[in-house]
């Protein structure tokens, strides 16, 4: 059984402007998920699920998912800030989504296979597909072992304003122990810093693992999720900025001794658009590897 490559499109791109999700950055206005797609194609994902929104549904399609019509097969999925909340209502004056949690969790009714989860609005690199794709086909999973590219947090950061990272710790078989999310990260020398909620300082070296959100779960993570998001809703639900970020659930899991998450590391560049300032440097990049031979200049074309 082939994997699923599950991405994650449904954010309103409020740092970047606009929906960068559908913003050209190739020769031939390929998006960056073209070129997660065609990576993950080629690294033997059999089907890709698309989190998205209604509201822009129609442009989504139009100008990103027709192009693999005939490629491979595609489902989607809709984050509506409705989806899932069963009992809870829905607080007044929340325009957020949920966060990567609940953009999963919207997906258990399209995805039966083990499957990889991306950000729309980062690019991976081919080999964290290849190793994924790898763990996933494994004979040897177990129902709650999962994986996580880890990246190296320097090589994550933007040039032009703060980011949130899941910062990881790893034993030495590189499992995960623990992950902690961190926001408002900002480049600081070599290394960065950022800040807790109370003001608190930390100072991060630069070589630490991070988490970019490119996971890969069997089916027992929904069922996981569904219990988080059910806490989440009760302890924090009447907020109207609070996310259920996947790097929080599966910290608790570690901690509960109910899964294991193996980590790929990998030296790959990892670069993504938070900022409209960060396009133009994404797009010499991808222009880069077009010129050394890693995509060819038209990318559906080959």
């Amino acid at each position: 059984m082939k994997p699923t490559l599950l991405v994650l499109a449904a954010g309103l791109g409020t740092r970047y402007g606009g929906l960068k999700q559908i913003d050209p950055v190739g020769p031939n206005a390929e998006t960056i998920i073209d070129y997660s797609v065609y990576d993950g194609v080629k690294a033997g994902f059999g089907k890709v699920v698309f989190v998205i929104r209604h509201c822009f549904e129609d442009a989504f399609k139009d100008k990103v998912a027709g192009k693999f019509d005939g490629r491979v097969e595609t489902a989607y999925a809709y984050q509506e800030l409705d989806a899932g909340l069963g009992d809870f209502a829905l607080p007044g004056g929340r325009e957020k989504p949920w966060g990567t949690g609940h953009a999963i969790l919207v997906c258990k009714d399209v995805i039966s296979e083990p499957f990889a989860v991306i950000n729309a609005d980062d690019y991976y690199g081919r080999r964290a597909f290849s190793v994924m794709a790898d763990f996933l086909t494994s004979d040897h999973a177990s129902p709650n072992d999962y994986a996580m590219v880890g990246y190296i947090l320097r090589n994550t950061l933007s040039d032009y304003g703060v980011v949130s990272r899941g910062v990881s710790q790893c034993d030495e078989q590189m499992r995960l122990r623990k992950i902690v999310e961190r926001h408002s990260i900002k480049k600081a020398g070599t290394g960065a810093r950022c800040y807790d909620g109370d003001g608190t300082e930390h100072i991060l070296t630069g070589d630490e693992i991070v988490s970019m959100n490119l996971w890969g779960f069997q089916q027992s993570i929904f069922q996981h999720l569904q219990s988080s998001f059910k806490q989440f809703l009760t302890e924090h639900g009447g907020h109207a900025d609070y996310e259920l970020y996947i790097p929080s659930v599966v910290d608790e899991l570690l901690a509960g001794g109910k899964a294991i998450v193996k980590v790929l590391r990998t030296d790959d560049p990892w670069f993504g658009v938070t900022y409209r300032q960060d396009r133009p440097g994404v797009v010499r990049c991808i222009r880069k590897l077009i010129d050394e031979g890693v995509y060819p200049e038209k990318l559906w074309d080959s």
